[in-house]
Formats: C-alpha cells, structure tokens, sequence
C-alpha cells in the first residue's frame, strides 16, 4: 500500500508549468467545500495512507486539508507550509570531493573544502569555499535565504571571509549583498559589472586576480557570453566554479543580457569562453556549475537532490553535443534557447541595484522553475 501522496491543488497551468516531484493535481479552491468531491479525491490518491496538500502559499491546501480531516479518517493529512513558496525554500548541503594529496594512508589532504547547496524547487547552486588548514572560506553566488550559507560554513567548520557573486543573476534574487553586509566582510564582482550600471558598492575582481582564502588561491576567470561581466573562480587548480558559462549538460543562454541581437553578440563571446578559457584547464579539473535544470515534473534533470552536480572539463568536452559545434552552428543554436525565466528583468533590475526590493515580493519574483540553460 502507498504510505504517501503529495495533493497540488493549484490551477492546472500551475500545475504543469512547476510542481513538486510526484505530486498529484486536485484543483481546489481557498473556500471550497468538498461535499461530493470526496469519491474524486480517493481516485486521484490511490491507496495513499498519508496526504499532503500543497498550493502557490498553502492557503487552499489548508483548506483542502480542513475538509479533508473533517470528511474522513482515511487518511493522515498534512499541508505543505507556505505552499510552493515553502517547497522554494528547500536546500541540500552536499560536500564536493575534489581530490588532494595522499597521505600515504589512502586520505586526501590539502584538497579545499567545498559544499554546494542545492536549492531543489530552482536548482539554484551556490558554494562554501574554504581552507580547512585555516578555516577561512568564502560563499559563491548565494540565493536569498542566506541563513542556509551561514549554517553550511558553520557545519563545516569554516568562517566566511567573503562573499562572490559570479554575475549578476536573472533568475533568483541574489543575497549577496545582504550576507556580506550581515557578516561585514567584502562582497566582489568582476570587475565589468559597474559596466553593467550596478548602483551598490563592490570590490572588483579583474581578470586572473588572485584571492588568498587562507591556504587556497582562488583566480577570477574573465567569461562573458552569459553576461558581459560574468566571472568563473579557479579554486586551487582542482575545482571551476562556471556558474551559467557552463553546466553538467548544456551552456548559459545568452539572450537575456544581449536581447537586441538574440542573443548573437553573447553567443559568440561565450563560444570564445568556452573553447579558449574553459576548454584550456586541465581535463581533470572539476566543474561545478551555478544551476541544475529542474524539470516541469520537479526532478533535476541532471543528477539527484543531495548528490553532487558535477562534470569535469573532459566530461564536459566528450559529453555535451553543443560544445563540438563550430561557432555559426553554435551561435544559430544559441537563438533558440526556449522560455525566459519568469521576471527576469524585474530580478535583474533588483539585483543591479535598481529597485528596492520589498521583502515579500522575493517568492513571488522567483515562482516557477529556472530557465538559464540554452
């Protein structure tokens, strides 16, 4: 017998566009009765023992599980908090392995200490970078709910000295301003980004600069294609945070920035990136992207939620159809990269500093899956 079922009792173009993995659609309004729709229900869960209710802010799903509890005793009945905008919430920690020394005894030494947190309902994944020699880290490219990188440096016994964001994002509101002002440490972008019109302060990060974080060397990598000022972070020579230049299965589209030509102008910048910068690091180097796709369904395209999302150059270089394009083919394909994140404009103006941001608008901006890849 099923012991669970989860019930999405949003509108049906909700439903298909963005959905928790699994979970089975019941329309059901915030002051419907259930009356005869019980039958229905029970068809729609099958033998599930266990329901819980989800919708956009958990205000029909609580109904529905009023009605529920009140109706029958069938079923043990819970609601989603918050509704899709708690499911948004949801982050995994999971530590990279990239290598080091052996120690003779079959353990790794000197490798850096990095954690990727996975947000599952966006595929959002940002990093703790740290030195375990000294403690010292920095987050890369964190999401809004910076208590998540707080604990994950604190789990690991690290102390944030600073904090990155690799461009300036459309999808997510960054929190990166937020957490380096919180910890009041420095908060970097590459150095193009005041090209971009960002109205905050920023300590730049120029081409093949170098950040000492402890006992790690971590260099800032000129990438622009995704965006003009993107920058990817060599840590150590063992890891290549890509961020949207390049991901486990695809690439970055370009047409969110370079939107006059379609995209054309990013495209050619990145296909440079891509087979002159990334491309050239060693073959071994692992490659740690900035997002995962997250399918209409709610499963990552790529991997598993709690496992790393990782590829290395050579992966990456055997294994992605788009990189064996020559650049007209690549730039053609790169035109079509499908649905734009929802609100990115307004994400991106806010993210540049443009718009004060109202606390309660940041679910509502960002609902619905992450478009970034081509």
């Amino acid at each position: 017998m099923d012991v669970g079922g989860d019930e999405d009792t949003r509108p049906e173009d909700s439903y298909e566009a963005w959905r928790v993995p699994g979970a089975v659609h019941f329309p059901f309004g915030p002051e419907e009765e259930l009356d005869d729709r019980l039958e229905e229900f029970e068809d729609a869960v099958g033998d599930a023992d266990r329901v819980i209710t989800i919708c956009a802010k958990g205000i029909s799903s609580g109904n529905l599980a009023t009605r529920l509890e009140s109706a029958t005793d069938a079923y043990d009945v819970a609601t989603v908090d918050g509704g899709m905008k708690g499911w948004s919430g949801v982050y995994e920690h999971v530590e990279i392995d990239v290598g080091g020394d052996d120690d003779g005894a079959g353990a790794a030494t000197d490798a850096p200490t990095i954690v990727q947190l996975q947000r599952r309902a966006k595929g959002c994944l940002g990093y703790v970078v740290g030195c375990p020699a000294t403690g010292e880290a920095i987050v890369v490219d964190p999401t809004d709910d910076i208590d998540e990188y707080e604990v994950a440096a604190e789990e690991a016994d690290l102390t944030v000295a600073g904090v990155v964001d690799t461009h300036v994002h459309a999808d997510h509101v960054s929190g990166g301003r937020e957490l380096a002002d919180s910890l009041a440490v420095p908060y970097y972008l590459g150095a193009r980004a005041a090209e971009r019109g960002v109205d905050y302060e920023f300590t730049p990060l120029e081409r093949n600069e170098v950040l000492a974080v402890g006992d790690l060397e971590i260099k800032a990598l000129s990438a622009p294609g995704h965006t003009s000022e993107m920058i990817n972070l060599v840590v150590d020579d063992a890891a290549l945070l890509t961020a949207d230049t390049l991901h486990v299965d695809s690439v970055g589209r370009t047409e969110l920035e370079f939107s006059q030509d379609e995209g054309e102008e990013g495209a050619e910048l990145l296909y440079e990136t891509l087979h002159r910068t990334i491309l050239a690091e060693p073959e071994d180097v692992v490659v740690l992207p900035g997002h995962v796709t997250v399918t209409a369904d709610g499963e990552f395209e790529h991997g598993r939620p709690g496992e790393p999302i990782a590829t290395t150059v050579r992966e990456a270089r055997t294994g992605i159809d788009l990189l064996g394009l020559e650049q007209e083919a690549f730039v053609e394909r790169m035109a079509d990269a499908g649905e734009k994140p929802a609100n990115y404009e307004e994400i991106i103006a806010l993210n540049r500093g443009r718009e004060e941001r109202p606390p309660e608008d940041r679910t509502e901006l960002e609902l619905g899956p992450n478009n970034c890849s081509a």
